[in-house]
């Protein structure tokens, strides 16, 4: 039987939850707003509608609030990139470009302040290996075996699928979405065409 004591701690307990998972909601939102540098703990306390102390007390820094950020939006990709079936190169491309319109343009952002802060870099890693992971799971029944040839033709489909080659087709040429996805499948089905020959 639980006492009031059980639920006053489980209450607690939930109501923590809760908290950090405004605050990882507000924080999300700035960062894909803003500069990395622009968004500060007490942005994200205002944003959250908490105190700056309670987001120390859930995070301790930045760093921490951008880790917790960093998996959200880790598992928010998962679930869309994931959703192509594998070896479909154009409902592969159509996944990752529905991913890059809600979150390409921070990411560019991300990248370029990575140089300098540490923290940041670290982040941009684990997304990049994440993004060759992805890479593999939806063309491996036509990646080459052998690692010494499989390795190249990874790096050009992680090069044909760059956030950076989103960026130039959407925001530098102001290309259509559709037209993005073209260009993208192409160069996709060109590196795995490739490979056959």
């Amino acid at each position: 039987m639980k006492t009031t004591r059980t639920y006053i701690q489980s209450g607690r307990a939930d109501g923590k939850v809760a908290t950090r998972a405004r605050i990882l909601a507000a924080a999300q939102d700035l960062f894909l707003e803003k500069a990395f540098e622009e968004v500060t703990l007490a942005s994200i306390a205002k944003a959250a509608g908490v105190s700056h102390q309670t987001v120390l007390n859930h995070f301790e820094s930045k760093a921490g609030v951008v880790l917790g950020v960093t998996e959200l939006i880790a598992e928010q990709t998962f679930e869309v990139r994931y959703q192509a079936r594998p070896g479909d190169v154009v409902g592969a491309i159509e996944a990752l470009v529905r991913h890059y319109e809600q979150i390409g343009d921070a990411n560019v952002r991300w990248a370029i302040s990575a140089d300098r802060f540490p923290e940041l870099a670290a982040q941009m890693d684990i997304a990049r290996a994440g993004h060759r992971t992805w890479l593999e799971a939806m063309f491996d029944d036509r990646l080459p075996a052998d690692p010494e040839r499989r390795e190249p033709v990874l790096d050009a489909l992680h090069a044909a699928t760059d956030v950076y080659v989103w960026k130039l087709l959407r925001r530098d040429l102001r290309r259509t979405r559709a037209e993005t996805e073209k260009t993208m499948a192409d160069l996709v089905a060109g590196v795995l065409e490739g490979i056959a020959s």
